[in-house]
């Protein structure tokens, strides 16, 4: 088994009203000897903004700011701006996030040049109800039952007239076109998918459709091994290797404990990312500490940013939904692990 380091605590909640309640989930990119980091802050009541703060190295703060970078401004994120990540594609700064608006939450995408002012935010999931994605996946082809077993969810008895869109989070872009296409992963429970598309205007309700029709063709991982029984979803933006794309995603079991949230890694093909090459049998790492263990959403770690410094590839995770951690791993052990646990039946 591969050795993965707790670096430890990064950053805590602080006294300023947008940051009361708890920080997590950050986004990470590394530019020259700092990294910047963008984090979910929840003030009372759970409306999340995005705060900033900037490392010198991959664990130093040096910069934080005392105000969210970005804030809800249209409908469908009038509750909160939550669990960013970014990468940098051509000379912009891609920074996916999930909006929510009190009852739905789904993917978005905001636009920088110098990462200080986002622009262009839109949300770039599709826009149908839980049903119609039910009705289109189950002409798909054989799909994992459990794409259909969150009836409880989308109906509650509470409000069951309400209407829920299909939530879809965990929109992560790969760092470089692929074969020219700017190139997604995303979250339908209870697996992971990818989405290939020459421009984002053609992310329109029809492309959907086509897509859902042939579901089975865009799933890249499903839940496999106990650590990840429930469900999964992308972490971090995948990391190019000489030997595939490296994901660090999350997996989620349920227990006597509850969900126990663990970070997970897979290998995927360079060309055809949507081809997994091999994924390791057993978590990378799971709560563990006490601030990892105990918070606000108890036994929870959920990464969603890496920086490579040398060999040492830091992971910036959130812990229990109440502060934000890091663990590093040698990267290229972790690579050469992976490769020894390739899938017998790639896609």
């Amino acid at each position: 088994m591969i050795e993965v380091k707790k670096e430890g605590i990064l950053l805590e909640r602080t006294q300023l009203e947008f940051e009361n309640e708890g920080v997590l989930n950050p986004a990470a990119i590394r530019e020259g000897d700092n990294v910047h980091i963008f984090y979910r802050a929840v003030q009372k009541g759970n409306y999340s903004s995005i705060g900033y703060c900037k490392l010198d190295g991959p664990l130093t703060v040096v910069e934080r700011w005392d105000k969210p970078i970005l804030v809800p401004e249209c409908d469908y994120e009038s509750h909160g701006v939550e669990d960013a990540r970014i990468v940098k594609i051509d000379d912009l700064f891609y920074l996916t996030y999930t909006g929510y608006d009190g009852v739905n939450a789904r993917g978005a995408l905001a636009l920088s040049k110098d990462l200080k002012k986002f622009k262009n935010r839109e949300l770039i999931v599709p826009p149908i109800t839980y049903s119609e994605f039910v009705r289109m996946a189950g002409t798909a082809g054989k799909v994992n039952e459990n794409y259909y077993g969150n009836h409880k969810f989308y109906y509650q008895e509470a409000d069951p007239d309400k209407k829920m869109m299909l939530w879809d989070k965990n929109v992560v872009f790969f760092p470089r076109r692929i074969d020219g296409k700017l190139v997604f992963l995303h979250r339908i429970r209870p697996g992971i998918q990818i989405v290939s598309i020459n421009n984002l205007k053609y992310l329109t309700k029809e492309f959907w459709d086509e897509y859902f029709l042939n579901l089975q063709e865009h799933i890249v991982l499903d839940p496999f091994y106990s650590h990840e029984s429930s469900y999964i979803g992308s972490g971090s933006p995948p990391i190019e290797t000489e030997h595939g794309w490296l994901l660090i995603y999350h997996g989620v079991e349920h227990n006597e404990k509850g969900y126990i949230y663990s970070a997970c890694a897979a290998l995927l093909d360079l060309k055809n990312p949507g081809k997994l090459i091999a994924r390791l049998p057993y978590a990378l790492f799971s709560p563990q500490y006490d601030w990892e263990v105990n918070g606000e959403v108890n036994n929870v770690v959920f990464p969603t940013g890496t920086a490579l410094f040398g060999n040492t590839l830091f992971i910036y995770y959130g812990a229990a939904d109440t502060l934000i951690a890091s663990a590093s791993v040698n990267f290229s052990g972790l690579v050469a692990e992976l490769l020894t646990y390739k899938s017998k039946d790639e896609k």
